[in-house]
């Protein structure tokens, strides 16, 4: 199969960096799984694909949910062909004082975003270990990296999925299969503004001051070195951290 048509699925795909890793990506030629917890953004988006003349489908999935996730991969299947390119970027993100964390927001925190990825990455191996082929890329988060204050069940979560990338990296590089994981600092998202309202974040022309390149990411910057990463050209690109964080993580 030639490399334009190959079948993508992007998790959270229904809005921020999903949904623009979503658009780079059907914009190169690829066949998109928009999967998202939230169905109508999944559709929507994977309409709007659609009309702009790229083959989609959008499907709604609890990525921690193991019997959920099998079933859209599935559906993936059977409505595009076999997997051989994932982006993870469905997650959830909040500031609570790490005294107050309680049980069960660190389980779900744990279930979403370091669990939801797992579920998916080996869901979808099995595709690109039958083809020889595979691009995968997690989307971590500079939080993982250095740890964020009134973060501790997120950065905890986006570490292990750093980990987890670099450990499947290993094991499947002679199969064809590259993995690599991208952790954004601030980037202009629902979620982002999400927390800025309710005072968790501080204004954007306060958050700029904190990246050398003086502006906050966007979902296309993060989009553009996901497309990289997903090309032929990368075939020896694996196990790596690569930032997009306009120079506030070095």
């Amino acid at each position: 199969m030639g490399t334009a048509n190959r079948v993508a699925v992007v998790t959270g795909g229904g809005s921020g960096i999903g949904r623009a890793v979503a658009e780079h990506l059907a914009r190169h030629g690829r066949r998109v799984a928009v999967l998202d917890n939230n169905g109508d953004a999944a559709n929507e988006v994977a309409g709007q694909l659609q009309a702009d003349g790229a083959e989609a489908i959008g499907v709604a999935v609890d990525v921690s949910d193991p019997q959920a996730v099998t079933a859209a991969f599935e559906t993936v299947r059977n409505s595009l062909g076999a997997i051989e390119i994932l982006v993870t970027s469905a997650a959830i993100a909040g500031f609570t004082r790490f005294d107050k964390i309680t049980f069960d927001e660190w389980n779900r925190y744990l279930a979403v975003n370091l669990t939801g990825t797992f579920l998916c990455v080996q869901e979808a191996l099995s595709d690109m270990a039958a083809a020889k082929w595979g691009r995968i890329v997690t989307i971590s988060s500079a939080a993982g990296q250095k740890g964020a204050v009134g973060q501790g069940h997120y950065s905890a979560t986006k570490g292990g999925v750093i980990a987890l990338t670099k450990a499947v990296a290993q094991e499947y590089a002679s199969r064809g299969i590259a993995i690599n994981t991208v952790p954004p600092f601030v980037i202009d998202s629902p979620m982002l503004r999400e927390q800025q309202l309710t005072k968790k974040l501080p204004p954007t022309e306060v958050l700029a001051k904190a990246i050398p390149a003086g502006r906050l990411g966007t979902g296309e910057d993060v989009a553009a070195l996901v497309a990289f990463l997903c090309s032929d050209e990368s075939c020896y690109v694996t196990g790596q951290v690569i930032g997009v964080n306009g120079g506030a993580v070095l």
